[in-house]
């Protein structure tokens, strides 16, 4: 194929790839195009063209699919938040279902997966307790906050975005103000001047709570008594701190948490289990739908009750206390210090004696622990950030040969990739199913149930 960058095509989606982008073909060739949904027919202007693929974006839409929806946000298109917006929210589910099938069959040479129909929501907006806003300034030198453009760091100037709650909104107008009014510049990333960096919000959907954690490249934060009057007139205020970050990174948070008002933490609770969850805490995003996910994995955990159960990645302890009262005993495993912290807090505010928290990698923390103290497990439960599990760790959880494992994934390639090991070590995969953690967006949260074979 002869294309080249600017060549203006003609072209029908039928496809779409795992970033989201809609894909047709010319002649054999294949052009992935940002916004184009399956069915769309479309004229498309050619930005990059390989060898054996390329790119494009949509010029004109000449014939919309009827997959094709208006996206509530005006921002769905240029914004990095939502990938998949215009696209009917059944067809989102079922784009999400067949992302999962095609990397267990790809990746990790499942055949048939036992695959069962994703749990999707029944109000796909308005959904997540957490958000990250980015402040800057824009060309005018006008302070502007909102979230990223896909693939870079230029902020798009949007305070209302319809994942979040829309208390976001007002909460933002205020920290904008105090700014202007205070003088209190926002960072500048290539100068490594300015002071705020981020806005975090968190929201408690059972409590009502409501927590604002100012990312800031200072010690403290100029006139903040002024920001505290203005934020705590809010309904549900119960928590203004500030995160120090000096250092010139993208990691958004720093370490050292600082009150300003209120409480370090908000509560909130999915079932009957309460959490504190604190601006470090990992803590899922969508409480509705990890009610669900957690129902499964106690499901697929089948707990009678005297189970020696380990929850690597355990975070704040979210999972081990949903396990705990269905099990004789749940040690739960992860990196940060302070989730530690949070989880054994957890625990006795919940009255739970029968779970206990180590710091440290989980790939080093139960092999250490199995070689040194041959510990065993009836269950094992294992939530991995994107990357998957490490290999010693899938080397260890196959020496300590527990009767099921149930893995929860935000990467349903890794979570392939590490099926494939353990599968062909003695276990079979026996249940998958998609739950819609990520409505509106190319991300879907996995669960599966692996169980030892029997020789």
């Amino acid at each position: 194929m002869n294309l080249k960058k600017n060549d203006i095509v003609q072209i029908t989606i039928e496809d779409m790839g795992h970033n989201g982008e809609g894909i047709g073909k010319i002649d054999g060739y294949p052009l992935f195009i940002k916004d184009a949904v399956i069915g769309d027919e479309i004229s498309a202007i050619v930005t990059k063209a390989g060898k054996s693929y390329g790119y494009g974006r949509v010029k004109d839409i000449l014939r919309p699919s009827i997959h094709r929806v208006e996206p509530l946000c005006p921002h769905a298109g240029p914004c990095g938040g939502c990938q998949i917006q215009a696209l009917e929210y059944s067809r989102q589910l079922e784009y999400k279902e067949n992302t999962i099938r095609n990397h267990l069959k790809r990746i990790g040479g499942f055949e048939n997966p036992p695959m069962e129909p994703i749990i999707g929501m029944d109000q796909p907006f308005y959904y997540r307790n957490k958000a990250q806003f980015p402040v800057g300034k824009d060309r005018d030198g006008r302070i502007i906050t909102g979230f990223y453009a896909g693939r870079t760091h230029r902020i798009i100037d949007n305070r209302r975005c319809y994942l979040g709650l829309p208390v976001n909104e007002d909460i933002l107008n205020r920290v904008i103000s105090y700014m202007e009014e205070c003088s209190v510049e926002p960072y500048d990333e290539e100068t490594g001047t300015g002071i705020v960096r981020h806005v975090l919000i968190r929201s408690g959907f059972s409590s009502g709570e409501v927590m604002v954690c100012l990312v800031v490249n200072a010690k403290s934060l100029p006139s903040g008594e002024k920001l505290v009057e203005r934020l705590r007139a809010i309904p549900g205020m119960a928590s203004i701190t500030i995160s120090i970050n000096r250092k010139k990174t993208n990691v958004i948070m720093g370490e050292d948490i600082r009150l300003l008002w209120g409480k370090t933490y908000i509560t909130d609770s999915i079932g009957d289990i309460q959490y504190r969850v604190s601006p470090l805490s990992f803590y899922q995003v969508n409480p509705v739908q990890t009610r669900k996910l957690y129902e499964l994995a106690l499901e697929y955990a089948g707990l009678t009750g005297n189970e020696t159960v380990w929850d690597l990645y355990c975070g704040i302890g979210t999972i081990s206390l949903f396990l705990a009262r269905n099990a004789g005993r749940v040690c739960g495993v992860e990196i940060i210090p302070q989730a530690i912290e949070d989880a054994k807090q957890n625990a006795a505010l919940n009255g739970i004696e029968n779970a206990e928290f180590f710091v440290g990698k989980a790939e080093e923390v139960l092999p250490q622990k199995y070689r040194d103290e041959q510990i065993k497990a009836d269950v094992i439960v294992v939530d991995p950030p994107r990357k998957g599990c490490d290999e010693k760790l899938l080397e260890t959880m196959v020496q300590m040969r527990p009767e099921r494992i149930v893995y929860v994934s935000c990467d349903s390639a890794t979570l392939a990739r590490d099926l494939k090991y353990l599968c062909g070590n003695g276990y079979e995969l026996v249940r998958v199913r998609g739950v819609d953690q990520f409505c509106q967006t190319v991300h879907v949260e996995t669960i599966v149930l692996i169980q030892r074979k029997t020789m």
